[in-house]
């Protein structure tokens, strides 16, 4: 079932709590310089679309998600994002959401990675539950100022010579209001589906998708030596589907990234931030 959003009070009073002690980013540098934000990464898959959607050259896709740009992320670690999409050369960049911790005008922090964040067939990105839940407009409004196509419950066609490729990008399953079939609507045969939690697998009502992206569980952000997270994210699919590569009966597989920022406090342990490139041929 969904969640009850009649609790959002008590955690947007809590985020004011957090908010205040956290203000300047002191804790953030700190943790920064003391390597407790972790050291991003970049995990490469490849895919197989199979003779009957086979595409005329390789198609490299580079997915960065929750940002959490605020008082809880060094905004040095979006330097060293940029660094890193730049090196890898993706032609087409998603982005899964989470843009923002606490409040929308946190969003400042993150204009200049937005504005330079470019692929030669577009940025895409949909938008996540702290968007949500902090002002989802003024969020969406720098990301399409910044000429990112912002999808929410719909699709867009890449440009040749991969017009056979759509970007299916829908809104947030638990704060939003997901529908798979505008999400899905003339879709190309070849799909893409962008989502911020693993959660929007149970918005899919029967659509069809070639391979995902999510972010939203932060890979766990604080990880215990054996492997378990010392906090599991809310919602079903989010807990079975943590970080990495996940097949999924009836369609393509599944990416879920760690994420990038810090959510809740300045800290990351053995989950550290990651780039996806997923290379689909």
């Amino acid at each position: 079932m969904r969640p009850s959003k009649r609790h959002r009070p008590v955690r947007h009073a809590t985020e004011r709590l957090l908010g205040t002690l956290l203000a300047g980013g002191w804790a953030a540098g700190l943790s920064y310089r003391l390597g407790g934000h972790g050291s991003l990464g970049v995990s490469r898959y490849e895919l197989e679309l199979g003779p009957e959607r086979r595409l005329p050259r390789p198609l490299k896709i580079g997915f960065a998600s929750d940002f959490h740009a605020g008082p809880t992320t060094h905004p040095a670690l979006f330097d060293v994002l940029l660094e890193r999409i730049r090196h890898e050369g993706p032609d087409v960049l998603l982005l899964g959401g989470d843009y923002i911790s606490f409040d929308a005008a946190n969003i400042g922090q993150l204009r200049g990675f937005l504005r330079q964040a470019t692929a030669p067939l577009g940025t895409y990105a949909v938008l996540g539950n702290h968007d949500v839940w902090n002002g989802s407009a003024e969020v969406a409004a720098v990301l399409a100022e910044a000429g990112i196509e912002v999808l929410v419950n719909r699709n867009i066609a890449l440009p040749a010579p991969f017009g056979s490729v759509s970007i299916c990008g829908i809104d947030d399953p638990w704060t939003g209001a997901p529908s798979a079939g505008a999400t899905f609507a003339g879709a190309g045969p070849v799909r893409i589906y962008l989502m911020h939690s693993p959660d929007g697998l149970w918005c899919l009502q029967g659509q069809r998708f070639d391979l995902g992206f999510a972010g939203h569980t932060h890979g766990g952000q604080v990880v215990r030596r054996n492997g378990e997270p010392l906090k599991r994210p809310s919602g079903p699919y989010s807990r079975e589907y943590g970080h990495g590569r996940f097949e999924i009966a009836g369609n393509g597989p599944l990416f879920v990234s760690r994420g990038i920022g810090c959510a809740g406090i300045p800290l990351r342990v053995r989950a550290d931030p990651e780039l996806v490139i997923c290379t689909l041929r």
